[in-house]
């Protein structure tokens, strides 16, 4: 009971710091929509593209972009983490 406690009182701490928005997060997104979103509408095999079925190249697309998705995000990061030391 006392641990309750002590994680209801640092979490009240938590929620009134300042937490700017970060807009590029959103680049994690793009495995989501690619592979769960837009799924449906590529299902399917006719248009055959370099000798592979629409939906495998779509989902050798999708996991190509992936690791890209993270970098842009990561890149990010890294680069407000500079301006804001610069400030301090």
């Amino acid at each position: 009971m006392g641990q309750a406690r002590l994680h209801a009182s640092s979490g009240s701490s938590l929620r009134s710091a300042h937490v700017k928005p970060r807009p590029h997060h959103l680049w994690l997104l793009t495995p989501f929509v690619l592979f769960l979103g837009v799924l449906p509408l590529v299902n399917r095999v006719d248009p055959v593209v370099l000798g592979l079925p629409f939906l495998f190249l779509w989902l050798l697309g999708a996991t190509v972009l992936t690791p890209l998705a993270v970098w842009m995000t990561w890149r990010k990061d890294r680069e407000g983490l500079g301006r804001e030391g610069d400030r301090s």
